[in-house]
């Protein structure tokens, strides 16, 4: 809400009951999306969250429309029903930041008003170091894709999810002999999961390097979010904290998140933007 400057004494008055107060009907009026889009990777997709190496958007921690997860969409859905038919999943497994602006584009297109983003597991999870992406180039495709929604939805109110900690993956994977089959046959995330009983020297560096390029990528989401502005959250890195066990990962390869496993992401996730269901719309712009 913009005000101008008044110099006179009634104008001034008059200004700051203006200013000061909103009105009772923009008081009440609170963010309610329309249509919302999920854009990223599998795990947005809610890859082998229901069958086997298959998509199940139904179980998508965001966009998804499964009580079982209740989804940001599902909680959106029960403050009010307007959004109800309008969650939009652009995520696709395999995706990684290079494909990041395309799908906000096609957010942008379908008139999105909010948007989620999680994507960054596949840029590290390469079959060797030197092809994970490099935190630079990472950082302008994020910059580049935000700058997308805000051009073509500058009202639109964007999520930024961490990435989920690989490391921790393997901390809780290691010693179960499935598990080490999944990885090794499907050649699953070999940067961090290759050779996973190995303690040797080089391995246990090759680890903590792709868990440090995840934090950086996780470092360049908080600062992307923050340039621009109270229109997008960030989780504060509480997905990349998130203490999940094998119980909330796929048994179809021990990796994706299951249904329980969405259903966690859900709720650390929409911690971060719960009280915009409750703001008060001018409240943001006024911020802006």
């Amino acid at each position: 809400m913009a005000c101008k400057t008044v110099t006179a004494f009634t104008g001034i008055v008059a200004l700051a009951a203006t200013c000061a107060v909103p009105s009772a009907a923009a008081a009440a009026e609170q963010w309610r999306p329309v249509v919302m889009a999920a854009v990223g990777d599998s795990i947005s997709a809610g890859f082998n969250a229901c069958g086997w190496y298959v998509p199940c958007v139904s179980r998508s921690w965001s966009s998804g429309d499964s009580r079982s997860v209740r989804s940001h969409y599902t909680r959106l859905r029960d403050l009010d029903d307007g959004i109800a038919g309008h969650n939009i999943t652009l995520a696709v497994p395999g995706a990684t930041s290079a494909d990041l602006a395309g799908q906000m584009a096609r957010a942008v297109a379908q008139r999105a008003d909010y948007v989620t983003v999680l994507v960054g597991a596949q840029d590290a999870c390469m079959s060797e170091e030197r092809r994970m992406t490099p935190v630079a180039l990472y950082q302008s495709r994020v910059t580049e894709a935000l700058r997308v929604l805000r051009a073509g939805r500058p009202g639109a109110r964007v999520f930024v999810a961490s990435i989920p900690d690989l490391k921790r993956l393997w901390r809780v994977g290691r010693d179960s002999v499935v598990a080490r089959g999944f990885w090794a046959i499907g050649r699953i995330c070999p940067t961090m999961l290759a050779k996973p009983t190995s303690t040797a020297a080089a391995d246990r560096a090759r680890r903590d390097r792709v868990r440090g390029r995840v934090t950086a990528y996780n470092a360049v989401l908080a600062r992307a979010c923050a340039a621009y502005g109270p229109a997008c959250r960030f989780d504060g890195n509480a997905l990349f904290n998130t203490p999940f066990t094998l119980s909330h990962v796929s048994k179809w390869d021990f990796f994706h998140p299951n249904a329980a496993g969405q259903e966690l992401i859900a709720e650390k996730t929409f911690q971060a933007i719960s009280d915009w269901a409750e703001e008060p719309v001018w409240e943001l712009e006024a911020r802006s």
